[in-house]
């Protein structure tokens, strides 16, 4: 069972930035495509970026791109969302997501099979 830790979210202001990471906890992350999602109170979970496990490819939803980078650490069995420019309609829970068998950057959320329990960014205006 693969579990996944997200932190650094918090409170900011509209044009701040923020840095999320996401902790697994096995080495499977070294293999394993990776995607961050983000769900607003009263709409659906969405995707906002991926890192395939084959050749770290990215992949970004038209929303966040120019704006947010996903990387990940496998000596660390991390992955990072950096965020900048944030806007208010970027506040939302934002989670982590781990899958082991893809090579391609997955954008729906059916497909991953592992889960974190959500940080919370809130970007005020």
């Amino acid at each position: 069972q693969v579990q996944l830790v997200e932190s650094g979210g918090g409170l900011v202001q509209a044009g701040d930035s923020l840095r999320l990471s996401c902790a697994a906890s096995e080495r499977a992350f070294r293999t394993s495509t990776m995607g961050w999602f983000r769900q607003a109170p009263g709409k659906e979970r969405e995707f906002v970026a991926g890192v395939s496990r084959t050749n770290g490819r990215s992949y970004y939803a038209d929303s966040v791109k120019g704006r947010f980078t996903i990387s990940r650490d496998n000596a660390l069995n991390t992955v990072y969302l950096q965020m900048n420019s944030l806007k208010p309609e970027d506040t939302a829970v934002y989670y982590c997501a781990l899958d082991r068998l893809s090579t391609v950057v997955l954008t729906s959320s059916s497909e991953y099979e592992y889960w974190g329990r959500g940080t919370q960014v809130t970007v005020s205006s």
